[in-house]
């Protein structure tokens, strides 16, 4: 029993038309995107400010007007955490789509990560939540899954565990799934899109990717037929090891031993995934969520040329002269919620004269 699985986003922003190439392009069972990084979680905050009943990737639903029925048509589920900060109103909108086109399909969403309350001055935080939120939505007839802030891999381990009936003990096949989701979740990043290395292929276009994942955790990462790009073990070693910062990949639903996969050539277009090991998840945080990590947005309107109004004790910006075109700071960063070493913090800053990311290390939302 295998479940086939694709991706259409790897970021807000990404190419419009990729949710038709990927319900056009072959069988698929449930197609997913991802829309969230830290600093969208900014660009949703800011929008939230002007519209209350904004706050959630608006270009998932311009995708959706023109593929909705064509997902129903063939029984293809769809995944996305295009919910940001507002996956119940994301969810509504869907719901007044899908009345307005005449399409009979069931909206579900999930929520429980926002933080913000816990977190005075934030503009947001959100905890990281797992895939098993989702694989509720899923048992209970869901065609249409909406989400705020999980991880990334929970786009995949979510829709495997309602699939193949898995429990959260079932750490190695989770693990397996988190390797599978993993390499989806950057879309094109996959197919050759982030590869120093290709040498076949056209990379102008690259197609994006699927996978089939089978009821053992392992699972083959490939592409739809004709697509540009390549999948490889080269592309996906690179995207397996991509803001990972080390063996153990945690997570709330499992901790995947990245140590322990192995690698190999499934036919010319294929990539095969066996033998992840999975360990226990992290215990709930004090602060009561599933995941293990809050990613906090914040912002501030210090200016450059007031002594005045000092800045909060968070913001890490580094001003340019007066003359900077934007008075405001902000400041993105991820912050453990449970017992993670200090070292381990990752942070990112942005100047607020040329909305630039400096990062150290990698982000830990991902």
């Amino acid at each position: 029993m295998t479940l086939r699985i694709g991706n259409a986003s790897g970021f807000y922003g990404d190419r419009l038309d990729a949710m038709r190439e990927m319900l056009t392009g072959g069988d698929l069972d449930v197609l997913t995107g991802d829309y969230l990084a830290e600093l969208t979680m900014l660009i949703l905050g800011r929008d939230r400010l002007k519209d209350p009943s904004a706050g959630y990737a608006r270009t998932f639903l311009r995708q959706l007007e023109e593929c909705l029925g064509l997902a129903h048509e063939r029984g293809v589920k769809i995944v996305t955490n295009a919910g940001g900060l507002n996956p119940a109103g994301l969810a509504d909108a869907v719901r007044a789509l899908a009345d307005r086109l005449g399409i009979p399909v069931r909206v579900a969403h999930v929520e429980g990560d926002d933080l913000t309350a816990a977190h005075p001055g934030s503009l947001a935080a959100h905890a990281y939540l797992g895939g098993f939120g989702i694989a509720a939505c899923l048992r209970a007839g869901a065609d249409v899954v909406v989400t705020g802030r999980v991880t990334d891999a929970a786009l995949v381990t979510g829709p495997a565990a309602a699939h193949f009936g898995w429990a959260p003990a079932d750490h190695d096949r989770l693990a397996g799934a988190v390797v599978a989701g993993h390499v989806l979740e950057c879309g094109a990043q996959a197919t050759g899109g982030n590869y120093a290395f290709f040498r076949d292929g056209d990379v102008r276009r690259p197609g994006f990717p699927l996978a089939e994942l089978h009821e053992d955790g392992s699972c083959v990462i490939t592409k739809h037929p004709g697509t540009g790009g390549f999948v490889d073990v080269g592309t996906v070693t690179a995207q397996l090891l991509y803001e990972t910062a080390g063996a153990r990949y945690a997570g709330p639903d499992v901790t995947a031993r990245l140590d322990t996969v192995r690698l190999g050539q499934d036919g010319p277009t294929g990539c095969g995934s066996r033998g992840c090991e999975g360990r226990r998840r992290r215990p709930p945080s004090r602060s009561g969520s599933t995941g293990w990590a809050v990613s906090a947005t914040r912002s501030c309107s210090c200016s450059p040329a007031s002594t005045s109004r000092p800045r909060p004790p968070w913001c890490g910006s580094r001003w340019s002269p007066p003359s900077a075109r934007s008075p405001t700071c902000a400041g993105s960063w991820c912050e453990p919620t449970g017992p993670m070493p200090r070292a381990r913090r990752r942070r990112a800053r942005c100047c607020g004269s040329s909305c630039g990311i400096r990062t150290r290390g990698s982000s830990g939302g991902r």
